[in-house]
């Protein structure tokens, strides 16, 4: 790969009449792949390359190592080059590659399951594979409908979602979803969806440690929902018990209880997407544990593999598995699955990434590392720029004022000065949102903080 001055000279010229040097273990021609969630042409003018990774670092193809303070994106919770992970998946990979999941089996698929059951709450006993957190999502929006029509509530096929929710990129996802750009470009999407407010109230709960105080009444709106709508019509709830892609919002104090109250006083199933608080995230193994209040699915991915292979979950009750098991035994009782459920290879590396997480203790690591790493956070409230600070566990959004006229820019100004100083970020609009590997030490705080401090003077 052509770095620096070269690459950029190279950039303006143009990638696409370049031929590919396929005795180059780093490609030099970027034209074929288009890269999901990213500024393409940027991107390819300026390629930022990693190469390899260990524990709390990338490596970049110029040699640099850069410290991981996304887990990669959220999803890396166990740090990189894992052996014990590393070694399952060579293992099973030359033991069973793949092997169907319609009406057969193997054993490690079974095996997962039965640890992702030991390690939810207690109200969850089953699991239903899929492949990402998109897919978990939009296989959670199926499953209730179909459950509601199963206990003859087939009037109920409503969703709501909330403002500013991520979900995912399925049709299912984006509709239930709240971020502007991840809709507006896709057409009409599912009918009969309602949006809840979203948590964030600046004015009131600025550089909040941990919950805001301020915002549980928001979660009134739901019963205005269900009286416009009719409570007879709505399937499902779904939320993040914290926001995460749209830049950390935490939820109020009192505010996912109300939820729960309003969703079982109506027959509204709650669904918590848990894609990114899921696996220890918040020191605790879901959010769900974390706040003290049951869901009735849960979905996961991202640490359920540590981010190695695609694979995600839902995770459902025995109410809701069993109203399906109903009728003669040798029919499909659930029409919904892919290719890829519970896949081999996905399955031993969800169990390695379960194993590691046990071993090492990581869940209570990262609540016993949580007081530092907010102390840290907080650090950079004086900062130019810096508007408000959010945190929990070891998560945290730290929002930019934005440019007039220029949104977005200023964090993404943030981000690229963080690359070149060997630090990853994440930035969503003008925030900056971390969630390191819990394996994380002090150390490794102090110089995340420390580079982000002087970013952030530089910035204009």
């Amino acid at each position: 790969m052509i770095t620096g001055p070269a690459a950029r000279a190279r950039g303006q010229q143009g990638d696409a009449d370049m031929a590919l040097d396929r005795s180059n273990p780093v490609p030099n021609d970027l034209s074929a792949f288009w890269m999901p969630f990213t500024a393409n042409r940027q991107f390819k003018q300026n390629p930022r390359m990693f190469v390899s990774a260990d524990r709390m670092h990338y490596r970049t193809a110029d040699g640099r190592e850069v410290l991981d303070g996304t887990a990669g994106l959220w999803c890396c919770n166990a740090g990189h080059n894992r052996p014990k992970i590393v070694a399952a998946i060579q293992a099973q990979a030359a033991e069973l590659d793949y092997a169907p999941a319609f009406q057969m089996g193997h054993p490690k698929a079974f095996e997962l399951a039965n640890r992702l059951r030991d390690m939810a709450p207690a109200p969850f006993e089953h699991v239903f594979f899929a492949n990402s957190g998109s897919e978990a999502v939009d296989t959670a929006l199926k499953i209730a409908i179909a459950y509601q029509r199963a206990i003859g509530q087939g009037t109920r096929t409503r969703f709501i979602g909330r403002e500013r929710g991520y979900h995912g990129v399925g049709f299912g996802g984006i509709s239930v979803g709240g971020i502007v750009n991840n809709r507006k470009f896709f057409g009409t999407l599912l009918n009969g969806v309602d949006h809840l407010p979203h948590t964030h109230l600046p004015e009131q709960n600025a550089f909040t440690r941990g919950q805001p105080e301020h915002g549980a009444h928001l979660a009134d709106e739901l019963e205005r929902i269900v009286a416009l709508h009719g409570p007879e019509t709505i399937a499902a709830c779904i939320v993040e018990p914290m926001a995460g892609s749209t830049g950390v919002l935490m939820p109020p104090k009192g505010y996912l209880q109300r939820l729960r109250e309003i969703c079982t006083k109506h027959g509204i199933l709650l669904i918590f997407d848990e894609v990114i608080t899921g696996f220890g995230r918040l020191g605790s193994p879901f959010a769900a544990d974390h706040f003290g209040v049951m869901p009735d699915m849960i979905t996961c991915a991202k640490g359920l593999t540590n981010g190695v292979i695609p694979m995600g979950a839902v995770l459902a009750t025995k109410e809701i598995h069993d109203a399906f098991m109903q009728g003669p035994e040798h029919m499909i009782e659930l029409f919904h699955g892919y290719t890829y459920s519970g896949n081999p290879i996905a399955s031993a590396a969800g169990l390695a990434t379960l194993e590691t997480y046990r071993e090492e203790g990581l869940f209570e690591r990262a609540a016993e590392l949580a007081p530092y790493w907010e102390d840290a956070v907080h650090s950079l409230r004086d900062c130019p720029h810096v508007i408000d600070i959010r945190n929990m566990g070891l998560i945290a959004g730290i929002e930019l004022e934005p440019i007039a006229g220029e949104p977005t820019k200023r964090a993404f100004a943030a981000f690229l000065d963080a690359y070149e100083h060997n630090v990853l970020i994440r930035t969503t609009g003008d925030i900056i949102a971390l969630s390191p590997p819990l394996i994380i030490e002090k150390a490794h705080i102090d110089t995340l903080f420390g580079t982000l401090r002087d970013i952030l003077k530089r910035l204009h």
